[in-house]
């Protein structure tokens, strides 16, 4: 078995004590101290081991500390993301059977009895339960196996190399998977210095805008040689470093993934000179699927396998992951040796891997004509007006959008003017025909995952009397 995190702790501690290994605005915390600290805080947790812990704080050194102490342990780790609303943060605390809480400050509470349930059914080799997308109150929480994880981390780690050795940028929250593996533990491997700040410190807090000038001077200040971005994330900090001049000189490779990418906004980030490189990943499979490097990319495609990651395209275009780091989803039955992901795509000759959209997303409009929204949607994207939007249009004669603009300043004729523009690219069949303005998804009203996608069926619900309209006035112009 590869090195785990742990052991790769312990033996950059042995060789190279003092080299940093977490950092803040404070200061840094060496993989010596780490070591220890990571010993000092599994010793408390010791009589939870087999039994799940939460972990509710923003990002920071203590919540790296308490993660690999739970590890250390051997409780299973309950990450609870910072867009959850009470209910659903409730629910996990419930449907887990949940035995303590570490919240700021390193602080360790048994849960009361409501919580701590003895008959929480966890999938058997469960080392971590992480919540996603959840559009209710009950989101599934996916259980993952420690090896699944190490091997993600440890397949990232040896591709980057030096790129994640250096320093890595935090800039998910890390109750997000794709930043705790992908992210956390791949720099840990590499022996590099993960810089972990609150997300307010860097203009990503609870605010409804990030605040993507002090996104831009963070990177910048901080000399990070990578990072993982979302491509929300990404826009906004292309536009800010073209507003301000800034450079990151020390940026070696930013990952972007959790949404489909327009072509047009990693030509965006080419022309400022940036590093950004296209992935795939999925919770059930530990994050990290797929990824574009440096020394194999492909424009367009989301990279090739990574080297412990095996899958397949079935007859219907959906991809398949075979043996994942999935152990199940709580409470459920056992799943299959091959994950069917919902997603649609091909490989081309050279090992690449292309998606095409979500098997559930794909509309089809009274013409017959199929079409995955995230295709038109990211072209809507590459424009400068458009901070937001979705597709929509099954079973109408044409396609529609709702459209969130990326300044109320902005007249509904300059929209237009951008809608126009994106439909002469595109083909008749898939052009926006009709569109609405409308404010922007959010984490907190529910309508943004905490990578950044939107959540379809929860925007569909919020806007259904607007798009019940919108399909009206769709088929009186057919008529007509």
């Amino acid at each position: 078995m590869s090195e785990s995190v742990l052991q790769a702790i312990v033996r950059t501690a042995r060789q190279d004590p003092d080299r940093p290994a977490l950092s803040d605005a404070t200061g840094i915390v060496s993989y010596r101290a780490l070591a220890n600290r990571i010993e000092k805080f599994a010793a408390q947790l010791s009589p939870y081991r087999q039994r799940c812990v939460v972990i509710d704080m923003d990002n920071s050194p203590d919540w790296v500390v308490a993660d690999l102490a739970c590890m250390r342990a051997g409780a299973i780790v309950v990450p609870l993301p910072p867009f959850f609303n009470p209910a659903q943060r409730a629910n996990a605390l419930a449907q887990s059977g949940a035995a303590a809480i570490i919240g700021p400050r390193m602080t360790l509470t048994t849960t009361p009895e409501t919580y701590a349930n003895e008959a929480a059914v966890i999938p058997e080799g469960s080392a971590k339960i992480t919540y996603t997308s959840g559009t209710t109150a009950a989101p599934k929480g996916v259980c993952l196996n420690l090896s699944g994880m190490v091997g993600v981390a440890r397949s990232i780690a040896t591709l980057l190399d030096h790129r994640v050795a250096d320093k890595t940028a935090c800039l998910l929250p890390l109750g997000v998977l794709l930043e705790n593996i992908a992210g956390c533990y791949a720099s840990l491997l590499a022996g590099g210095c993960y810089d972990v700040r609150p997300q307010a410190e860097i203009g990503l807090g609870p605010a409804a805008m990030p605040d993507f000038d002090r996104l831009a001077h963070y990177l910048a200040e901080s000399g990070a040689t990578s990072c993982i971005l979302v491509p929300e994330l990404l826009r906004g900090l292309l536009m800010a470093i073209w507003k301000s001049g800034l450079s990151l000189p020390a940026m070696r490779f930013m990952a972007v993934g959790g949404s489909k990418v327009s072509a047009t906004l990693l030509d965006g980030a080419a022309a400022l000179g940036l590093p950004v490189y296209q992935g795939y990943g999925l919770s059930e499979c530990a994050s990290v699927v797929t990824l574009n490097i440096p020394e194999a990319n492909e424009p367009g495609s989301v990279g090739k396998p990574l080297p412990h990651i095996r899958l397949s395209v079935a007859t219907d275009g959906e991809i398949l992951v075979h043996d994942p780091a999935f152990c199940g989803y709580l409470g459920a039955a056992p799943p299959e040796p091959v994950y069917r992901t919902g997603d649609l795509g091909h490989m081309d000759g050279n090992g690449f891997l292309f998606i095409t959209g979500r098997k559930k997303n794909v509309l089809i409009l009274s013409s017959g004509r199929n079409i995955s929204p995230e295709w038109p949607e990211s072209e809507l994207l590459t424009r400068p007006e458009i901070l937001q939007c979705l597709v929509l249009g099954d079973a109408a004669p044409q396609l529609s959008a709702l459209i969130v603009p990326t300044s109320d300043a902005l007249r509904d004729a300059d929209l237009q003017g951008a809608i126009d523009a994106v439909n002469a690219g595109l083909p008749p069949y898939a052009r926006i025909a009709h569109w609405h303005r409308i404010a922007p998804f959010t984490q907190d009203a529910g309508l943004l995952t905490g990578t950044g996608r939107p959540r379809r069926d929860a925007i569909l619900n919020t806007y259904r009397e607007l798009i019940s309209d919108q399909n009206t006035e769709n088929t009186d112009a057919a008529i007509l």
